[in-house]
């Protein structure tokens, strides 16, 4: 039986729904993205880019201001081996997100077959073979091996910028299946972590103001699979080590997009790394993550398509 409750429900999705894709439209008539015939997955025209470097030189003007000393500064390729990608143990949380890569390994005989079954229209991804690789899915993950060891007196702090992937196809424009991240890291004992954490929640809430957007601290958890992942995810929401700073794209119609991320991650990544502080414990890491289309999108979804008629104020951060 179909209550006026799930009419509703149905009414106000089909809304978002509207809403999401209203946007969407509205950016590729404008020549700020660029379909690619696959949802989620668009290419970036020049005034695109322009408020994107704009958003990551407010970022790095942030970061030169809340840590005093310069951060390494780490920048990958938006691939990483498989074996730093498991020992994330992203793949027990989000299998539904990840991407991996797989390559031609065969010879000739074997190169028949697939172009035969390709000729035929069938699918000849089984010909297909584990590269080793997997597709980055948050930007500071390729650095924890690099740790792996004695961390320097003190700890590092690390700024990391790049692509990453996540399988998430979507009308939603804010929902990319391949985005940047700009994070900054913290590793070290568990204070400076903490610390480190909660010091970028504020922080990123004056870059985001300073950006002309209204952003609001939500305590979040990640939706983990399996019973063990739940109970982490409970974790997380009880000890406060996941905060999103939100923004509405589409006002009442849902709960707001993450552009911020503040985490927490104890010593996940310390231990699973083998990554310890001077004093020989186990180290501790937090990072901050500023999502850089969804913010680039917040200001076009605040502002208008136009840049030219943002005001004043915003139209002062944006780089030549």
């Amino acid at each position: 039986m179909t209550t006026s409750t799930d009419a509703t429900d149905r009414a106000v999705i089909s809304e978002l729904d509207a809403a999401r894709r209203d946007f969407r439209d509205e950016l590729l008539s404008a020549g700020l993205l660029f379909a690619t015939g696959v949802e989620g997955l668009y290419g970036r025209g020049a005034d695109f880019e322009r408020v994107i470097d704009s958003i990551d030189a407010r970022v790095l003007s942030e970061g030169r201001a809340a840590h005093g000393t310069a951060p390494k500064t780490l920048r990958f390729p938006p691939v990483f081996p498989r074996e730093s990608f498991e020992k994330t143990d992203y793949i027990a949380s989000f299998p539904n997100l990840t991407g991996a890569i797989r390559t031609f390994d065969g010879g000739n005989k074997e190169h028949r077959a697939l172009l035969a079954d390709r000729e035929a229209g069938r699918d000849w991804d089984s010909h297909l073979e584990s590269a080793g690789t997997m597709l980055v899915s948050a930007a500071c993950h390729p650095s924890y091996s690099t740790l792996t060891g004695t961390l320097p007196e003190g700890g590092e702090l690390l700024d990391i910028y790049g692509y990453c992937f996540r399988h998430e196809p979507a009308i939603d424009p804010a929902r990319m299946q391949a985005f940047r991240m700009h994070e900054y890291v913290r590793v070290g004992d568990p204070q400076s972590a903490v610390e480190h954490r909660e010091s970028w929640i504020p922080r990123g809430l004056q870059v985001l103001e300073d950006l002309g957007l209204d952003a609001t601290p939500v305590i979040a958890n990640d939706p983990f699979f399996g019973r063990a992942g739940k109970m982490l995810a409970a974790n997380q929401r009880d000890e406060n080590l996941k905060t999103e700073l939100v923004v509405r794209l589409y006002g009442d119609l849902d709960d707001g997009t993450a552009v911020v991320s503040c985490n927490c991650h104890q010593d996940h990544f310390g231990e699973t790394f083998d990554i310890r502080t001077a004093d020989g414990e186990v180290a501790h890491s937090a990072c901050v993550g500023f999502g850089m289309e969804r913010i680039a999108l917040a200001m076009f979804r605040t502002h208008g398509i136009d840049i030219t008629r943002w005001p004043e104020h915003v139209r002062s951060e944006l780089v030549a």
